[in-house]
């Protein structure tokens, strides 16, 4: 029993990693896209300008925001799960993630080769799990 709870707080603690990356990567990646062309931007208003139109972006913040608890999440995942496991998990996860994510909330077109790589890369998940 107590090997089943210590696995259920690592895997609950490489999950909530990937899914804080997973939602900071959308965020920006959709704030990023909302503001258009950052090259434009700064050429008509300066590098200020640019720096101004990204820093008041509310996706792009909350996304920063959740890049950066992703940080503090990574570093208490690491403090009681193996770096071995630790890192190729969220690592992989957030690769899935971000293919389901792309697809479903930013509308990218995600081809069948893409999904042949999630779907080892979930089969990679699976060997390491064990």
């Amino acid at each position: 029993m107590l090997a089943s709870a210590t696995s259920l707080r690592a895997w609950s603690c490489i999950l909530g990693v990937a899914a804080l990356a997973i939602a900071g990567e959308c965020l920006i990646a959709a704030a990023m896209r909302s503001l258009g062309d950052l090259d434009i931007i700064r050429a008509e208003s300066g590098l200020p300008g640019a720096i101004r139109a990204v820093l008041s972006s509310p996706l792009f913040l909350i996304g920063a925001l959740c890049m950066a608890l992703n940080f503090f999440a990574l570093l208490f995942t690491l403090s009681i799960v193996d770096l071995s496991l630790a890192a190729p998990a969220t690592a992989s996860l957030t690769y899935i993630g971000n293919a389901v994510a792309a697809k479903l909330f930013l509308h990218e077109n995600v081809d069948r080769r893409r999904w042949l790589a999630v779907i080892f890369v979930c089969v990679g998940v699976v060997l390491l799990a064990k």
